[in-house]
């Protein structure tokens, strides 16, 4: 269906004026006109089209959807002021509430939920209008100017079909509704419905889904924060059959839909019981592992439930045309002696997802590739936690009979999995490949009634490490990134792909104390109006301290934050406070301007001596160890070390020789002469000195091996020493032989008998 009757057909009467004018921008494109495809683009008719597509529509809806988006907050706020008026004081009982006002606020509930939805309708009908107009515009008018990337960017400034902007807003309603349930009909709702994550049955257990993105810049952090209290789960019997068994396994899902996108259709829009259907394998296709064919259905209330059931590749094929049904497995379920009721529930299960298939027309049409890291206690799955990294989607379909991507004879792409291709698929066509930017992290809690959260969970899922994605699903961005043609609906996190993740610490902390004052606010409404049942409610129950500023992550966050600020203020000149404050705290140790370590950082002997005084206080009942663990078992010594050692003191010997052999030829050639005589004795002097430290250090370096010391091994008082006694001999050599000289001249005997001699002859 084209995307002007799907609009035409999608829009809301009291908003019909609000909408993007589509057909006018088509016509200002020319693009319902065969007669004018000989006309030039001009630069004239380019600046028309942006001018009316930027100034005009994009205003036009973006002020709308600001302005509604308020009015509905408004409302909400309004009812929320007279949920609190109802509230009775803590002596009158709950009966007494009127039952009828109860009754209208309920009613006004439903007509800002009602219009919630309206308006996200109207918010992704825009967003899918203006990229595929701009697609349009790039495709048949774009030879010089490409206008798609300049609106995804004016999309994402706008807030244009983000789901963050709706969230707090649906969360107010579901505490609403579920207060004035609990009062209306007790026992209708057990606990306020999260609108932001959806339940899983996994095992027969309920697990409530957390989902966020990572950006590659913090991946590694954290990784390494789930690390320090979870273990990197083992894929025992995948991980045996990859090159290293200690890799990461690499999972494909083959999503299943029919030309017209159906089941994609019914999960963007998440209508009732909307499904998706895919088959997932660990690793390569061609080392035969494991093939599931499961079946996914997210209900109304947000719980989704699977259907799944183990297939070999060789009947996948038949199975999907109708001809297998799994008869081999049953036979063999059978013959193992399996209870009836799992060879019935099997034997149901397979049907139902074949009839599911044949009757929907599914097919393969996308294929997801990734690298999954799984954190989990062994034998506990109360907290699971995957990251998934290097994901990409790659075309699975036969839309185009004349060039289909895979073989319609074949299940899966025959090129990918016979190549063994990897990540990121350079040998395909690239038309053909979506990169994800981010990796996704999935928490996974399991419900076990008022049981509260672990408190490092609570501080993951509230750091700027991580970007909250409740709705992402793998099989909607994949349809959505590759077949945008035949799609008329795009998901909500599309613009937020547009944006830079990363958060600032301190905006980030200072988010999540907000939200918490508001749960704070909250619970205590529902306390005025439930008594008692309040207690019930974890999730609403206001934290009687910031479990977000005490943790690893804030503190460290925090850190960041001043350090940036400090560095910011210096750079300005300005004087930093905390900075000033901590050193005044800690007895003034800031290395003052002009001393011998702010001139020679490598000279700074305060810290280098602080660094070996000072001791880390041990907690109470906690000693000191009496051997420690890098001094246990045997001495082993490389020969290097020895040798180097030796042939340090090997060559301050050789130094010890040359400076002798100086000494004693100025000693010998002196004569008569005073002066020679002292320096020779003084070289001689400075040569026993530096045999003599070569010795010394050779047997001290000895002993700190022998010891396993961890002290520094380089000395530099023995060089320095010798090094200034060989100055102050050569000074004092020359300062002698210049006064020498000199009284030689004063005294008039320039020239001794033998030069007078000389100078008479030649005269």
């Amino acid at each position: 269906m084209r995307f002007g009757k799907t609009l035409r057909e999608s829009i809301y009467p009291a908003w019909k004026d609000k909408y993007i004018d589509y057909s006018k921008l088509k016509s200002i494109l020319r693009d319902d006109t065969r007669e004018d495809e000989d006309v030039a683009w001009t630069e004239e008719d380019e600046n028309r089209f942006c001018d009316e597509i930027f100034n005009v529509q994009l205003e036009k809806v973006a002020q709308f959807q600001a302005k509604t988006v308020s009015d509905l907050k408004e409302r909400a706020e309004a009812a929320f002021e007279k949920l609190k008026e109802i509230a009775p004081p803590d002596d009158k009982p709950r009966s007494d509430i009127a039952t009828a006002r109860l009754k209208e606020l309920k009613g006004e509930l439903d007509a800002i939920t009602n219009e919630v939805k309206e308006l996200k309708r109207y918010s992704s009908l825009n967003y899918t209008g203006f990229l595929k107009i701009v697609k349009k515009h790039d495709r048949k008018r774009g030879d010089r100017y490409k206008v798609r990337p300049m609106m995804r960017v004016s999309l994402s400034e706008h807030g244009f079909n983000s789901e963050q902007a709706y969230s707090p807003l649906l969360a107010k309603l579901s505490v609403m509704y579920y207060l004035i349930n609990q009062n209306l009909d007790e026992g209708e709702q057990q606990q306020p419905l999260d609108l932001e994550n959806h339940e899983e049955v996994y095992n027969g257990e309920r697990y409530t889904a957390h989902k966020f993105w990572i950006h590659p810049d913090n991946l590694l952090e954290v990784k390494t924060a789930i690390l320090r209290h979870l273990p990197a789960l083992v894929y025992s019997q995948q991980a045996a059959k990859e090159p290293d068994g200690n890799e990461d396994p690499k999972i494909t899902s083959l999503y299943f839909d029919n030309s017209k996108f159906a089941l994609y259709g019914r999960k963007v829009d998440r209508q009732v019981d909307a499904s998706s259907l895919r088959l997932r394998w660990y690793g390569q296709l061609n080392s035969k592992p494991d093939i599931l064919l499961e079946q996914k259905i997210i209900h109304e209330n947000g719980s989704s439930e699977e259907r799944k059931f183990n297939i070999k590749d060789k009947y996948i094929k038949p199975f999907l045309d109708g001809k297998y049904k799994m008869e081999k497995s049953i036979q063999k379920m059978e013959r193992q002696g399996q209870l009836a009721e799992a060879v019935d529930s099997f034997k149901t299960t397979t049907e139902e997802l074949q009839d599911f298939i044949i009757q929907s027309k599914l097919e393969p049409v996308l294929r997801a590739n990734y690298i999954r890291t799984a954190f989990q206690k062994p034998s506990d799955d109360r907290v699971r936690i995957s990251i998934d990294t290097d994901i990409a989607f790659i075309r699975e379909d036969t839309l185009d009979r004349e060039r289909p991507c895979r073989d319609p004879k074949e299940w899966h792409r025959l090129d990918i999995d016979n190549g063994n291709m990897a990540y990121p698929f350079k040998n395909i066509n690239q038309s053909e490949v979506s990169l994800f930017p981010y990796a996704l992290l999935e928490i996974k809690l399991r419900e076990e009634g008022g049981r509260k959260r672990p408190r490092w969970i609570e501080d993951l899922m509230a750091s700027h490490l991580i970007y909250a994605a409740p709705r992402f699903s793998k099989f909607v961005h994949g349809v959505a990134s590759l077949f945008e043609d035949y799609v008329n609906n795009l998901p909500f996190w599309l613009s937020d792909l547009e944006t830079d993740i990363r958060k600032d610490p301190q905006t980030a902390h200072d988010e999540e104390e907000q939200r918490k004052a508001q749960r704070a606010e909250d619970a205590q409404v529902v306390g005025s109006l439930l008594g008692g049942s309040a207690a019930k409610i974890g999730s609403y129950k206001p934290a009687t301290s910031s479990p977000v500023a005490k943790s690893y992550l804030s503190e460290r966050a925090a850190m960041d934050a001043r350090a940036s600020e400090s560095r910011t203020a210096n750079r300005r000149g300005e004087p930093d406070h905390d900075q000033a404050d901590d050193e005044g705290i800690t007895g003034g140790q800031q290395r003052g301007y002009g001393t011998l370590s702010s001139v020679f950082p490598g000279f700074s002997l305060s810290r280098y001596s602080r660094a070996k005084r000072e001791r880390a206080q041990l907690p109470e009942g906690v000693s000191a160890p009496d051997v420690w663990l890098k001094n246990a078992g045997p001495l082993q010594v490389e020969p290097k070390v020895w040798l180097a050692n030796e042939r340090t003191f090997l060559k301050w010997q050789h130094i010890c020789i040359l400076l002798g052999s100086l000494a004693l030829s100025l000693y010998t050639a002196a004569g008569q002469n005073f002066v020679a005589e002292c320096m020779g004795i003084a070289y001689i002097a400075i040569a026993i000195m530096a045999g003599l430290w070569g010795y010394v250090m050779l047997r001290k370096r000895r002993d700190m091996i022998v010891e396993r010391s961890g002290k520094d091994f380089d000395n530099m008082i023995g060089p320095l020493a010798v090094s200034a006694a060989l100055m102050l001999a050569l000074i004092l050599n020359f300062v002698f032989a210049y006064r020498a000289a000199f009284a030689k001249v004063e005294e008039g005997n320039l020239f001794n008998e033998t030069e007078t001699a000389f100078v008479g002859e030649l005269l």
